[in-house]
């Protein structure tokens, strides 16, 4: 298998309570940063509703699913993660493959 077919993207919908949105984007941030430490973690992104500005994807790329799966079990995301679930109203999440990345032309990295 090559790389691109053993990465995996989780996509966590999730729905802050009224009036937390500052504070959980600040506690994601924090919380991404560390992350991005950990072997395995590719790229995390949050993103906002352009409409609801209390509904956020947050998308992670991770270098395969077992990598993912032990920082799934590990404390260290639940101690990571724990601030994050108390400012949150819903959330649900899904895991893909990916199967192809095609960047545009003029995409600038971040």
């Amino acid at each position: 298998m090559t790389e691109e077919m053993t990465r995996v993207r989780t996509v966590l919908a999730m729905r802050t309570r009224e009036g937390c949105e500052n504070r959980f984007e600040a506690e994601w941030l924090s919380a991404a940063e560390e992350i991005g430490t950990l072997d395995g973690c590719l790229r995390q992104d949050l993103i906002r509703d352009a409409d609801d500005p209390r509904s956020y994807l947050i998308v992670s790329d991770w270098a395969d699913r077992e990598r993912l799966d032990a920082f799934g079990r590990s404390v260290h995301r639940d101690r990571l993660l724990r601030v994050i679930r108390e400012l949150r109203e819903s959330a649900q999440r899904h895991t893909y493959h990916v199967l192809h990345s095609v960047r545009g032309e003029r995409e600038e990295s971040s």
